[in-house]
């Protein structure tokens, strides 16, 4: 397990929010995930300023990662280790919610989604 919790910025909640109301998808960790795995697609390293933990939704990482913990873990993982990052507890976790950051401002930027189909759609493009 990368982390136990995490909280998001106020920033990120509030991107979120749009980000629900535009695609019609209700659950934070849904809308998370595909966030993370837009951004670990992406071939840079995101930027390395760290997101505050300032807002009120926090979450487990098994409400975030589901069922698919340890497939999300080694990705991240492997992601890290072929950034040329190592992978200790410390960069996993940082890089965890340095891609979680990119992906949520990414997906919240005006035009990228309207509906839940570009949700889809942003996943087919790459």
């Amino acid at each position: 397990m990368i982390l136990k919790h995490f909280k998001l910025s106020q920033p990120e909640k509030e991107r979120l929010i749009r980000i629900k109301a535009k695609t019609g998808v209700q659950n934070w960790n849904i809308l998370c995930r595909w966030a993370l795995c837009w951004s670990l697609s992406e071939p840079t390293i995101p930027g390395s300023i760290d997101p505050q933990s300032d807002s009120n939704v926090e979450m487990d990482w098994t409400t975030f990662a589901g069922e698919y913990a340890e497939i999300y873990e080694a990705i991240i993982r492997q992601r890290c280790l072929n950034d040329g990052l190592g992978d200790d507890p410390e960069t996993l976790v940082r890089y965890f919610r340095l891609h979680l950051y990119r992906g949520i401002n990414h997906y919240s930027t005006r035009d990228v989604l309207k509906s839940c189909s570009d949700l889809l759609g942003s996943t087919l493009t790459k």
